[in-house]
């Protein structure tokens, strides 16, 4: 595994705010093919004799695919989606269970051969991410029990699952995760566990610095690292505790392979050098000088007789151990990241989206040394560099490739038009084109044409205030959307082609773009919890449906009724290339899910929701309205609160104006005519309210402990918690009666 995380992720590095982000990925292909480089392969070989195997790869666009490999052909049977940055390693261990590393510090479990429905999340690690060992940037390599890792607490608290997400054959931390190893003996593994935390991996302590590359033997009984420290580092996977370190490398090591039996450990490092170690001397008893820049990949025979190394010089080099005979395979037109052996081929996986097989006799290597052109590698590293430079550059045995999987091209370069809802991007291939970021869709394709002279084209005199950001990091445009900040810009009905409003109606482009992402979970949530049958089908009173429940439904609802419940066509994103929602997470960790697979059961937390509790006013004789928590869209104003609260209180009608029997008592008027006004009130955390520079019309007063704030009917309760509460909790609203009015 050679990736090396970049710094800063947009959807994930530390921003000072304190509302949450929501972003969306767009796509204008089926998804069905990689759009970034793939930095990760795993085969899976059928078990039954007309069965097929199954190639697994991981992407630079955050996405692994399953393809169902058959003569001839190779077909995208699932996509697992779930990780919010790049896809760094996965590995295949306990026959279908997949584990999966990622640069968003998360280690993810999956069924290889589901429909992609990630199992569990673990997250250990500080940087970019059966038993798995799994390594970061931070430093840290852990080893994994998967079965104790997966098995179910008995009442998980946000805590634990923030402590029990993993990564696999690499560290756990905040920090990117890079790399993922399976060992073998899982009863060997000791683990520890926390009460209240759940199930805790083993730590292997003693890395300082990044780890790049691990490595273990069939029986789990040795693993090996190696990293940025260009020391090799042996380990006991059933302690954690440190065996032995090994010095030689002058510069970072990239890649490892252990044979079989633990014996001897191949590595490979950015010093484009390749050593074979004897564990058991504890010293290198081979180096091999074959490449002219860094090596990423290793893979081997099954005898461990012969290497496959690959790297940033765009080459495929094989090498035989005992006669340090090489020959160079083929070359590639971007540098290759990861290596997996398949029946008598290879596959290759470079930075570039599409993936080669290449024949490679890997069960009878005499015959591609037999093709001629061979040479035997040298001692030290200067040697094959000086080699190239004076013209003997080997000539690759293989043309083209047996079999190829292809991507699509990564955007790499995008610009944000004036409008506020058009972005120009270029990819590698030189195609430029139009987006329209509030449907998700490509608008015009313009084909290889300047990217320069299309913008100045392009160009509007308006000025719309920023409501989004954009970063291409993934191959594709990721849409970020920041609260409150997204909700700033607005356009006039008519400037939209939305028929029907009035020529002077104003549309917030982030609440209707909003709306036209989440109109599927917040219509499967609706129907979720409108539905009064029980799990065993039987339906509970009336009484017994939870006020959370109802309480939301009216809230939705209310918030909708702001502008038209339906979605505007200019919103309307597409079903048949839906984007991915990604959010940061709240328990479980940052996700990502298309849109349309969004089922209601999502926390609103991840989502731009905001929960909080109604109370009556401390003194106030007001009913208590409900026990339960409350969700709505943090765009909701707080007169839209007053509503409910009075539909709330006429609907219940108070008990202190009917009889015992439900009707309402002599002399007084039906309480659907009293229309009562009310108030919102909020502890005030802050000394002075300012809005728009300046402060805030509405009054204040203290009570015997805190400062209480009345607040303005159209404030957001987005503009609540993050200049008025001020705190990370759920907010708490109190509500009274205002006599007199």
């Amino acid at each position: 595994m050679h990736r090396v995380g970049s710094a800063g992720n947009a959807s994930t590095s530390v921003r000072t705010r304190k509302e949450k982000r929501l972003s969306y990925v767009l796509n204008d292909v089926d998804g069905s093919k990689h759009c970034a480089g793939i930095n990760c392969l795993a085969v899976l070989s059928s078990t039954k004799p007309d069965g097929c195997d199954n190639l697994f790869t991981g992407s630079r666009d955050g996405t692994l695919k399953r393809w169902t490999l058959v003569e001839g052909g190779a077909t995208c049977s699932a996509t697992f989606e779930s990780h919010v940055d790049w896809v760094n390693d996965a590995v295949l261990t306990g026959g279908n269970t997949l584990v999966s590393c990622s640069s968003d510090a998360t280690v993810k479990v999956w069924n290889g051969l589901s429909d992609g429905t990630c199992v569990r999340t673990l997250r250990q690690h500080s940087d970019y991410s059966n038993v798995v060992a799994s390594g970061g940037l931070g430093g840290e390599v852990f080893i994994w029990d998967l079965e104790a890792a997966l098995a179910p607490t008995s009442k998980p608290t946000d805590a634990a699952d923030d402590d029990c997400s993993t990564s696999l054959n690499g560290l756990g931390s905040s920090l990117p995760n890079t790399t993922l190893r399976p060992i073998g003996s899982s009863n060997n593994i000791s683990v520890h566990a926390c009460q209240n935390q759940g199930y805790v991996p083993v730590a292997a302590k003693g890395h300082k610095e990044s780890v790049y590359a691990l490595a273990t033997n069939d029986r789990g009984t040795l693993l090996v690292s190696g990293g940025t420290e260009k020391v090799v580092r042996v380990w006991d996977p059933r302690t954690g505790s440190k065996t032995m370190k090994l010095r030689g490398h002058t510069d970072n090591i990239r890649a490892l392979l252990l044979d079989s039996t633990g014996r001897y450990c191949l590595s490979g490092s950015s010093d484009s050098m390749i050593r074979l170690w004897d564990l058991g001397q504890q010293r290198c008893i081979h180096s091999y000088a074959v490449h002219t820049d860094s090596i990423w990949a290793l893979a081997s025979t099954p005898t461990f007789s012969h290497v496959y190394s690959g790297g940033r010089d765009l080459s495929l080099y094989f090498t035989d151990l005992a006669t340090r005979e090489s020959v160079l395979l083929c070359t590639k037109e971007h540098p290759i990241s990861q290596l997996a052996v398949h029946e008598d081929g290879i596959w290759v996986a470079t930075t570039d989206s599409t993936l080669h097989k290449w024949p490679a006799e890997v069960h009878n290597p005499l015959k591609v040394f037999q093709r001629g052109g061979s040479f035997l590698a040298g001692n030290l590293s200067f040697s094959r560099a000086r080699v190239s430079v004076e013209g003997s550059t080997p000539v690759p045995v293989y043309r083209e490739p047996s079999f190829t999987i292809h991507g699509t091209s990564a955007i790499v370069q995008h610009e944000i038009l004036n409008n506020r809802r058009h972005v120009l991007t270029k990819d590698t291939s030189g195609t430029v084109k139009l987006w329209e970021v509030t449907k998700g869709v490509v608008i015009e394709n313009y084909g290889e044409v300047s990217f320069e002279k299309k913008k100045e084209e392009l160009f509007e005199m308006v000025s719309i205030p920023a409501w989004f950001t954009v970063d291409t990091k993934l191959g594709s445009l990721s849409i970020h959307l920041d609260t409150p900040q997204c909700f700033s810009a607005e356009m006039y009905s008519a400037d939209l082609d939305i028929k029907g409003n009035p020529e002077d109606d104003k549309v917030n482009l982030a609440r209707e773009t909003l709306k036209g992402l989440l109109i599927h979970w917040l219509n499967k949530r609706r129907h979720r919890l409108g539905s009064q049958t029980s799990v065993n089908g039987e339906i509970p009173p009336v009484k017994d449906i939870s006020a959370r429940a109802l309480a939301l439904s009216r809230l939705e609802g209310d918030a909708n009724a702001e502008s038209d419940p339906m979605v505007y066509p200019a919103f309307e994103f597409s079903g048949s290339c839906p984007p991915s929602i990604v959010t940061e997470g709240s328990v479980g960790g940052p996700w990502r899910k298309k849109f349309t697979s969004l089922d209601g059961t999502e926390d609103e937390k991840d989502l731009p929701w905001c929960s909080f509790y109604l109370h009556p006013y401390e003194g106030s004789a007001v009913q208590v309205l409900t026990q339960g928590k409350l969700s709505a869209p943090r765009i909701l104003r707080v007169h839209k609160v007053v509503n409910y609260v009075v539909e709330k209180m006429v609907l219940d009608k108070p008990i202190d104006s009917t009889n015992s029997d439900g009707a309402f008592a002599p002399g007084l008027k039906p309480w659907s005519k009293l229309k009562p006004s009310m108030e919102i009130l909020c502890n005030n955390q802050a000394n002075q309210l300012l809005v728009s520079g300046g402060p805030v019309l509405a009054r204040s007063f203290r009570t015997a402990s805190v400062t209480l704030l009345v607040l303005p009917p159209e404030m957001s309760l987005a503009t609540v918690r993050a200049y008025i509460w001020k705190k990370p909790e759920d907010l708490i609203l109190n509500y009274r009666v205002v006599q007199g009015r």
